[in-house]
């Protein structure tokens, strides 16, 4: 299991990362706390998750052994969650190997700010390398600047295979 505890420069809080067990009582309620909390956030809709949600999503994500889930917490308080990252592990034909599509990345404003998700991704990383896979994908919203900063330092670009035919954009289409 990947894990990685480390003390913040300025004196900020030291992170516990670890990867989420679906299995243990606290780490499912932090998952599921931490995710309700990120899609209340403007960047997440705005809105709670649904009872639906906050009831299956521990055991949806357990049952799919392509999806993973990482979690930080105040090393000093294992009580105090500090963020999250959500992945689901696809495959790129190109490439004909793994790929991780990074789903969920949320940080509790309280600590945001305090480099917690640069070091949950080290963590995303190293798990991604351990599954053979070639890329971590996301996508982000044009107007969340501050993720983009991260998404940037961290080596993340926008897609395209060739500069004259433009960069990839990210579509949806409910099915419900």
């Amino acid at each position: 299991m990947s894990e990685s505890s480390a003390t913040q420069a300025g004196g900020g809080p030291s992170v516990h990362v670890c990867r989420a067990d679906y299995a243990k009582p606290r780490h499912a309620q932090v998952l599921v706390e931490l995710l309700d909390a990120y899609a209340r956030d403007p960047m997440g809709g705005g809105e709670p998750l649904s009872g639906f949600a906050k009831h299956k999503l521990v055991s949806c994500l357990a049952a799919r052994p392509q999806a993973f889930s990482v979690l930080a917490f105040d090393a000093a308080d294992e009580k105090a969650p500090m963020g999250l990252v959500n992945c689901i592990e696809g495959f790129s034909t190109f490439a004909c190997k793994p790929l991780v599509n990074v789903h969920d990345v949320v940080v509790l404003p309280a600590y945001r700010g305090q480099r917690v998700a640069e070091r949950m991704f080290a963590v995303v990383e190293t798990m991604a390398q351990e599954r053979g896979a070639c890329k971590l994908t996301l996508e982000v919203l044009s107007g969340n600047l501050g993720a983009l900063r991260l998404y940037t330092r961290l080596g993340f670009a926008q897609y395209q295979l060739d500069p004259a035919a433009g960069s990839a954009q990210f579509l949806q289409k409910w099915l419900e």
